[in-house]
Formats: C-alpha cells, sequence, structure tokens
C-alpha cells in the first residue's frame, strides 16, 4: 500500500510499505477513505525528529471502511464505516472508566512515562503505524472504531477523529459561564473549531491570529477577530470591561510565534543526532511560550486557562507568580476522544452542520500530494488551514 512515511526533519514521502493485517484477535483493518494532516504532525515535522524512525508511517485522523477483523472482535463488522480516534484505548480500565482514555493504563508508554498510544506519534507514544495511508490496523477495534452512518460525506464525521472532540474538551476545560467570554489564541483547525463551538453555545468570543485568511474564516463564524502585535492584550482587555474574558483557550502551544532564541534552540536540538538530542528534549526541553504567557495576562482575574496546544518542555519557565496572584485554573491534556463522542456525534450529523464541519478543510488532495502539502500548511501559504488526504 501506499502510506506517508517520515524520512528527516522536514521530510515526508508517499512510499509503498506492507499492508497491515490482523495481528491480534482485536484488530481491525480499515481501508482509508479519509484522513488529515494535522497541526501536531508538523511537531513531527521540525521538533521532534530525535524521537521518529526513518520509515514511520504519519497520521492520526483516519476513517474509513472496515475490511477484515479478529475473531475477538465482537462490535465492529466487515463493511461497517468507521472513524478512528487518534487515541488508542481499552474502554476497560479505570482511566477509561474516568473518561481519561489519553491516560488508559493498557496501553500507556510506562518505558517512556507517557500515556496512552497514539496513531502515527513518535516512540514516545508508541510508534504505532498511523493512517495517512491506504490502509490502517485499528487497535482494540471495539473500543476504538466508532461505526458511523453511510449517507453523509466523510468531513462530517473525519474531524471526530481529533479536531472536533480536541476543540470540544477545550471549551470544556475552560468553564466559561454562560453568556459569558472567551479568547481563542491560534487559528488552525482546533482554534477555529473552537471558535464555532463557543459561538454555538452563545459565548462572546475574540480570536487572535497573525495570518489574515484564518482571521476571515474565524469571523465568519461569528468570533471578533484581532491580529497578533503589541496591542493584542489591551484590544482583549478593551472588548471584556477591561477585566480579560472569563476564559483564554491556547490553541497554539510549542511553535508560538515569537521567542526567537527559543526557536532556534528548538530547531537546532531536532536536527542533533537521536542519541545527544533524546535526553536534551526530555530533560531540558523549552518551549516557544509565547502564546501561553499571552493566555496568562489576557484572562481576567479568578478566571481559566484551557490548553490544548502541544506542549513537551520540562525547563519552561513561567509566570508562577502571576498565576497565584490572579488565582487562575488551568487545565491542560490530549483529548479524550472516545469520553466525547456521544455529544458530539448529533452535532456532526445535525442538517444544518451547525459547526459548519463541511467548511473546515480548505484543501482537499490525493494522498500523493501529501509532501508537498505538510510544506504549505507548514508555512501557512496560499490560505492552508485544513488539508485532507484521499487515499
Amino acid at each position: 500500500m501506499r502510506a506517508v512515511t517520515w524520512h528527516s526533519a522536514r521530510s515526508v514521502e508517499v512510499d509503498e510499505v506492507p499492508d497491515p493485517t490482523v495481528v491480534e484477535p482485536t484488530d481491525a483493518i480499515v481501508r482509508v477513505t479519509s484522513t488529515a494532516i494535522c497541526g501536531s504532525d508538523l511537531h513531527l515535522y521540525d521538533v521532534f525528529g530525535p524521537f521518529m524512525h526513518r520509515g514511520d508511517i504519519l497520521g492520526h485522523e483516519a476513517m474509513g471502511v472496515v475490511e477484515a477483523v479478529g475473531s475477538a472482535v465482537q462490535h465492529v463488522l466487515v463493511g461497517d464505516r468507521v472513524i478512528v480516534p487518534f487515541v488508542i484505548a481499552c474502554g476497560t480500565c479505570s482511566m477509561c472508566a474516568r473518561g481519561l482514555s489519553t491516560q488508559c493504563e493498557t496501553t500507556q508508554n510506562t518505558e517512556h512515562g507517557t500515556g496512552a498510544m497514539l496513531y502515527g506519534y513518535t516512540e514516545l507514544y508508541g510508534r504505532v503505524p498511523g493512517g495517512q495511508a491506504e490502509y490502517l490496523r485499528v487497535r482494540l477495534a471495539d473500543a476504538n472504531a466508532q461505526v458511523v452512518g453511510r449517507d453523509l460525506p466523510d468531513e462530517r464525521y473525519l474531524f471526530l477523529t481529533d479536531v472536533l472532540p480536541t476543540a470540544w474538551q477545550a471549551v470544556r476545560y475552560a468553564s466559561v459561564p454562560s453568556g459569558g467570554s472567551v479568547a481563542v489564541l491560534g487559528l488552525g483547525p482546533i482554534g477555529q473549531m473552537v471558535v464555532r463551538i463557543a459561538v454555538h453555545e452563545g459565548l462572546q468570543v475574540i480570536a487572535v491570529d497573525p495570518v489574515p485568511e484564518r482571521r476571515l474564516m474565524a469571523e465568519r463564524y461569528g468570533a471578533a477577530v484581532l491580529d497578533l502585535d503589541d496591542e493584542t492584550l489591551s484590544r482583549i482587555r478593551e472588548a471584556t470591561r477591561g477585566r480579560g474574558p472569563d476564559a483564554v483557550i491556547d490553541a497554539v502551544g510549542l511553535e508560538a510565534h515569537g521567542n526567537p532564541a527559543t526557536a532556534f534552540a528548538q530547531n537546532a536540538v531536532g536536527a542533533l543526532p537521536s542519541g545527544i538530542a533524546k535526553p536534551l528534549m526530555t530533560k531540558a526541553g523549552v518551549d516557544r511560550l509565547a502564546a501561553l504567557h499571552l493566555a496568562i495576562e489576557a484572562v481576567r482575574r479568578g478566571g481559566t486557562v484551557s490548553v490544548v496546544g502541544v506542549y513537551a518542555g520540562n525547563l519552561d519557565p513561567m509566570p508562577l507568580m502571576t498565576i497565584f496572584d490572579k488565582q487562575l485554573t488551568m487545565r491542560f491534556g490530549q483529548a479524550n476522544v472516545q469520553r466525547w463522542l456521544p455529544e458530539l456525534l448529533p452535532l456532526a450529523e445535525a442538517d444544518d452542520d451547525p459547526l459548519g464541519l463541511e467548511d473546515l478543510a480548505t484543501h482537499r488532495v490525493p494522498l500523493a500530494k501529501a509532501p508537498e502539502m505538510y510544506e504549505q500548511f507548514k508555512a501557512k501559504a496560499d490560505g492552508c488551514i485544513k488539508v485532507v488526504l484521499k487515499p
């Protein structure tokens, strides 16, 4: 089959690789009909190279049709149309029972001290072959292949694998009171969906991004938009009676604009041999914190900062005095996709598509064009906000 594979920092290719097969009786094999490039895939493209291996299959947003199932699979049948959450969870352990599928005790990567296995996402999370491919082996299929309807287009369902539940969790974690206000930092795919969810729930939404096309999309869905400049903080406060919003959602993460010295360090470490880079990244890694620090400054006293952008540094300087003095609540974490799907499926299938799921992808291309789309997405060129690949 053809699959998008990692070759080196800033180099991915579409290669011929062996077809996946049923290995465990709990497996299913899915013929992928749609898959997507996620903003967090770009971290693999640049920063996380030391934890990648040449030939690793990328991608953690995929859906398709079941082609084969193992002998122990009970709830998924050959021919079913399914989405595949990016998190691999058992559905029965203590963490899964708490709705924390990203901390699944069955698939935790104890060797690295990290959470549940993820598709297509470095040795830190299991080095599991991903979904930017013609076929995908789904582990623990009964807990991880969600059967969906047949009548709606793929994009009504595809974003349930990551984008929509990640944004939904970010809004839930923000705990904005009814009729309250929220600022959204970063208007990539997650930030766009955060805006739509928050507007759908009747909140005042202020959305910040330096890219004009991204601001225009968010404005179309009801957000008041701001460029990222020296006046951003004061303008957020002006829009919220001088206090700041009830919550700020950081949908940017470790590669925020600004922090040029940290950006240089990230790229330099990412280019080192893995034997040197790995201990540096796990013990002394730093992130570009401009977005997170802006969130902490902008939110009102007693408010909440909900962090959905990926961070990976263990030596990040944090303004703890400000956090303590402002009495802030801060919530972080990967999306517990399986927890949110029962709430989100009705929204995805609603006749009026209230969250605009069919209007998120800006680029729909064959799988063969993945390498050029990684570069275009990274550069934020040609209005690229979300890329859907068709195997």
